[in-house]
This record gives structure tokens, sequence and C-alpha cells, in this order.
């Protein structure tokens, strides 16, 4: 019998066996100061494409001052235990109440976190009877939900409605036999590739298959459709997503995350969701902020149309510039290049260091082998300046990309 840990120390995974190279600055990097587009890496300043802030929220001086006021009042422990137990507020049923009418749902159940809250909601929401059909780009929290369900599960094609329907024909077979039922799983918003899913077609298709819809709306809540409520609302099909979820973790730039669907789901999912039920509540703190930051994406419309000020300059000089961005649709900006992981080490570091960009890197195996994504974020707070500066950046090192100095510094890194 072998150790458990003889295969763990020998093989370090696609990403880990990098980690001497990468680690504390391609990955587990240390940005430093203010939340902003523009913060401190490796001694140096630097435009950051990087954060999540997609309205300027973070560093806001009317959130930080609501921030401040709640903890000084309430502390970080505060309310200690669980929801069920002794962690309920009436400020968490507020928070709840205004998430609910503000994606037009009957009711909403605030969550810790997002990645924990749709495992947990996944697992809770199906039998195992029951079969789960949802698109094969969905992020890992939705994986994670998948493989703790005890029955079949079906995978189709990315943003595919014909490969849908024949897993939808396949599960409609088995949910029969099983007298189960059918959960869609979609994301609004692919996180990594920025496309939109296709929510409208999706729901087209219940005129013909008996299904329900689960959508994880990250990226689209305060970014998409009318006064930022999302991509159900960008799409007109908000009325079709029997299962909404939104995390506070982006454009809300705080922590939690809430579902929202008819009163008779979030009760079942207030009493079932494992992930709750025994965890501790969120602290008054962030309750508190966000309550704050949601009124300001109601009434300050002003941020979302700054957020895509500055998206629509990136994007399309980007494009003009020719960059291939993808199918983006959204906020999400990414830059398909082609070189392999040591090359992309060897540019991203010339990018940082020489150009003052800091962006996100993507390379296999959360892409093909071959392919290299930089990933960039715009953000309220970024400036048209910091635009100008970042597509002469990517003009310069698409040349020596194309030109092999890349290859030939990885070369000898790799050596």
């Amino acid at each position: 019998m072998k150790d458990l840990f003889e295969r763990i120390i020998k093989d370090k995974g696609p990403l880990g066996k990098w980690a001497k190279q990468a680690e504390g600055y391609y990955v587990f990097p240390k940005l430093e100061g203010p939340i902003s587009n523009r913060m401190h890496f490796n001694g140096k300043r630097v435009i950051t494409w990087s954060i999540n802030d997609y309205l300027g929220l973070a560093n806001h001086p009317e959130v930080l001052k609501v921030d401040g006021e709640a903890a000084a009042e309430y502390g970080m422990a505060y309310p200690m235990g669980a929801r069920m137990m002794s962690g309920h507020t009436k400020y968490h049923e507020q928070l709840e109440q205004e998430c609910a009418e503000f994606v037009d749902k009957e009711a909403a159940y605030l969550v810790n976190f997002g990645y924990q809250g749709i495992v947990s909601a996944v697992d809770a929401l199906v039998s195992k009877n029951d079969v789960i059909v949802y698109d094969m780009d969905t992020h890992a929290c939705i994986i994670d939900g998948v493989r703790l369900h005890a029955g079949k599960r079906f995978v189709y094609k990315h943003n595919d409605v014909e490969s849908l329907e024949k897993n939808l024909q396949r599960a409609t077979k088995m949910a029969t036999e099983n007298n189960g039922g059918i959960l869609v799983i979609s994301e609004g918003v692919f996180g990594m590739r920025g496309e939109q899913g296709r929510l409208k077609e999706i729901a087209a298709l219940k005129k013909k298959y008996n299904f329900r819809l689960l959508v994880d709306d990250a990226h689209g809540f305060g970014t998409l459709g009318e006064g930022g409520r999302g991509t159900g609302f960008e799409q007109g099909v908000q009325d079709d997503i029997d299962v909404y979820f939104a995390t506070f973790a982006k454009s809300m730039a705080g922590i939690g995350a809430f579902f929202a669907a008819d009163k008779d789901i979030i009760q079942y999912l207030q009493y079932n969701m494992r992930s709750q039920m025994f965890a501790k509540s969120l602290p008054m703190a962030m309750v508190k902020g966000a309550l704050k930051r949601l009124d300001m994406i109601r009434t300050m419309p002003e941020l979302k149309d700054k957020l895509w000020e500055n998206v629509n300059a990136l994007q399309s000089g980007l494009r003009e510039a020719g960059f291939d961005l993808g199918t983006t649709q959204t906020c999400i900006t990414p830059v398909f290049l082609k070189g392999d992981i040591p090359e992309a080490m060897a540019m991203v570091n010339d990018l940082r260091e020489n150009y003052g960009v800091f962006c996100s890197i993507v390379v296999y195996p959360v892409i093909p082998k071959g392919l290299i994504i930089l990933r960039l974020i715009p953000t309220a707070t970024h400036t048209l300046q910091d635009v100008e500066e970042t597509i002469e950046a990517f003009s310069g090192i698409r040349s020596k990309l194309e030109g092999g100095v890349y290859k030939r510094i990885a070369a000898a890194m790799v050596q």
C-alpha cells in the first residue's frame, strides 16, 4: 500500500509544478494600497485590471463610513451562531427583503459566501431521483455542487442550445423513469470569457420541457440590466429564472451572497442548506455595509454608466488595435493570445515590470494548451488614460510574443 502523500509530493498538478517560479508573483501576488484603478505591486505603481470592484464601491467614502461605523458598533463577531440558532437579526431580514425586491422575486435568503452557498444550494435542491443539466463552462462552485448530487447529471456544450435540448431529452426520459425532476443550471455571465448565458433561449425551452432554472449571476448583478438588476433583466427573462443567485463579492465589493425565488423555495433552502444551518451568520458589519452598497446601486446610476464608459473604451480600443476579445458581451475583457505557460509568465513579467500594467493571466488547465488569456476587469474607477496606456502596452507585448522574445526568455527561465 502506498503512502497517501506519495502522489501529492511527486505530482504537484498542472499549475503546482510551476510554484517555484510563480509563487508570490504570478500566483498569490501581493497588491498593496487602497483598492483602486492603480495600486502597488512589487514596489511599483501599476494600472490594476484584476479587481472585481465593478462599480468602484470598495473604497467609496460613503461605503467606508458605513463599514467603519458598523464595525465600531458591532465588532466582527456579532451576531454569534448560525442563523437558525442565534445569528438572526432584523438587519439580515431587511437585507433579504431589499435584495428580493431589487431582483423582482418574492423572497431572498442571505448566505455567508457565494462559493459555499451555491455548492450547498445545488445539493439541497435535488434528490437522488432528480437530474441536473448544466453548462460545461459553469464556475467551479457549481461543478462542486453537482459532484455532491447522488443522482444523474448531464453536461451540455457551452452556450449550445441544441446540445442543451439533446440533454434535456435524455434527462426527461430518466426523470420520468425515476419519478424525479430536472434542474438546469447556467450562469448569467460566464466569468472567464465574458459571455452572457443564453438565458432567453433556455427559458424558451420551458414550453417544451418540464424543468426548473437556476442562474448564477455573480458577474451580471450590478452591471447588466435596468439599474444593474442583472442578466435576467438584460434579456427580459427574469420571471423565467426559478432560483436567482448573486454574490456581494463583485459589484458590491463585499462578502456574502443571496438566493432569490418564490417564498416556498426560499423557506426550503433556509431549512435545508447545510452550509448555512451549520455555519456562523454573516457578521453585522458586512450586513450593514451590504445594505449601503445596495442602496447606492439603486440610487446612483452614474456608477454603472461610468463603468460602461470605461468598458466600451477599453474593448473598442483593443479591437481596433487588432486584438481578439472572443465573444464577450459584458464588462469582462479577455484578450486571447497564443503561447505556452512559460511564455505567458515571461510576458506578464514584462507587462508588469516594464509597462506598469497588472492583469490576471489564464492558462492551461483552465483553457486549452497553447492559449493564453489576459483577463481585464474594467471598473468605474478606471480612467481613459488607463485605457490608452494599457492598449499601448498590449501592442508592445504582442509584437514581442509574435517575434519569439518571450519564448527565448521562457526557455532560459525553465532551464
